[in-house]
């Protein structure tokens, strides 16, 4: 009897051994959902350039009109608008797929698009050897960012829990987070104290305003994105007050983003704000993911070091090309839509860029879109 059971023992571990492998299956079913949700989100900033192009070039076609309004007549702007929010609810969709960790920086093929279009479109004339002088920051910011996102791609954390209302409402009062949450909260009272009543008008201050906002924004739209997909899938999640929670709060944030990036629109260089708010964005917005969601644990050092490699490459890319930026001064005219004395407009460049680099754009476009002009703080 002891013989037999001593063997029957050693032959446990051959067992999983078979080609039925649970484990290889469910690693290649998460690098096929990363995959799905890359491919919605570089789709979603792809078509939302395209889209927000199209309408820069209405505003600076019927520049002289005496119609402030008369972009809304032309089918070329109603295109843009369609195409935009395309563009958006391919990226909201793509929250649902992959981890917040992956699509937060891929907001960078949206610069990567504009740069492009921008060069191609540009009003000047130039020699080869002139375009090539003035435009080889962008090409290697352009190179350095595609390699980046690559990276980013390639070593993203494979975490892919379901967004059920059970384990959102189970993330949201761990204590991970509530610290995490009450740090925050601290950090932003401080910025915004400095920032109203000592006139901190510091472009870190305020994008870092943007940013600690743009953290809950994408936690939110993640759980929103994932219970509509689980609900459309069978698995209904609506009536989780969870679900209504993240949404409020996903709208909110979106909100004070658009009124925060508005101001600072009017005191600084809209590259310098893509650039910087870019860099903060993501950088706050990875942790949130990470606290939050528990995106990286499980991952080996490689892949996260990978991972961070690709991030500071994107962000030297995205350096680059909006550096390059602020010489285009004829690419980038100042377009007046002012509707009502009294309120200060920003230009439609700045928009483009501020759009082009948030996470969680779809609330913020819808937002930032009807609100248009934003009054003197």
């Amino acid at each position: 009897m002891d013989r037999a059971r001593g063997a029957a023992l050693q032959l446990r571990p051959l067992q999983p051994t078979s080609s039925a492998d649970p484990g290889g299956s469910e690693a290649s079913f998460s690098y096929k959902e990363n995959l799905i949700g890359a491919l919605l989100a570089i789709f979603g900033h792809l078509v939302v350039s395209i889209a927000l192009n199209l309408q820069k070039y209405c505003h600076i076609r019927l520049a002289g009109s005496k119609d402030p309004r008369a972009y809304f007549k032309t089918k070329t702007w109603w295109l843009g608008l369609f195409l935009m929010l395309l563009g958006e609810l391919g990226v909201f969709a793509s929250y649902a797929f992959a981890p917040l960790s992956l699509i937060v920086p891929l907001s960078a093929v949206s610069v990567i698009a504009s740069a492009i279009i921008g060069i191609i479109f540009i009003k000047e004339k130039w020699k080869p050897k002139d375009f090539l002088r003035r435009y080889v920051l962008s090409f290697v910011g352009c190179g350095l960012a595609i390699v980046g996102t690559y990276l980013l791609v390639t070593f993203a954390p494979n975490s892919h829990e379901k967004m059920t209302g059970e384990n959102i409402t189970r993330h949201l009062v761990s204590w991970p987070f509530l610290l995490y949450m009450l740090v925050e909260i601290i950090l932003f009272c401080l910025l915004l104290y400095f920032y109203k009543e000592k006139n901190a008008n510091n472009i870190v201050v305020i994008l870092l305003l943007v940013a600690l906002l743009g953290s809950m924004t994408v936690v939110t739209v993640k759980a929103v994105a994932g219970m509509l997909v689980l609900s459309i899938q069978g698995n209904l999640q609506l009536d989780y007050p969870i679900f209504y929670v993240m949404f409020v709060c996903m709208v909110a944030t979106a909100v004070y983003q658009a009124a925060f990036l508005s101001q600072a629109s009017q005191m600084y260089d809209s590259s310098l704000i893509a650039s910087v708010g870019y860099i903060l964005s993501t950088t706050i917005a990875i942790t949130a993911g990470a606290v939050f969601y528990l995106d990286f644990i499980g991952e080996d050092a490689l892949h996260i070091c990978m991972f961070a490699l690709g991030c500071l490459i994107a962000f030297l890319g995205v350096f680059l090309i909006t550096r390059n930026r602020k010489k285009a001064i004829p690419f980038e005219p100042y377009i007046s839509m002012d509707a009502m004395p009294g309120v200060k407009c920003m230009s439609f460049s700045a928009w483009t860029s501020r759009t082009s680099n948030l996470a969680a754009q779809m609330p913020f476009l819808l937002t930032s879109l009807f609100l248009g002009c934003v009054p003197d703080r």
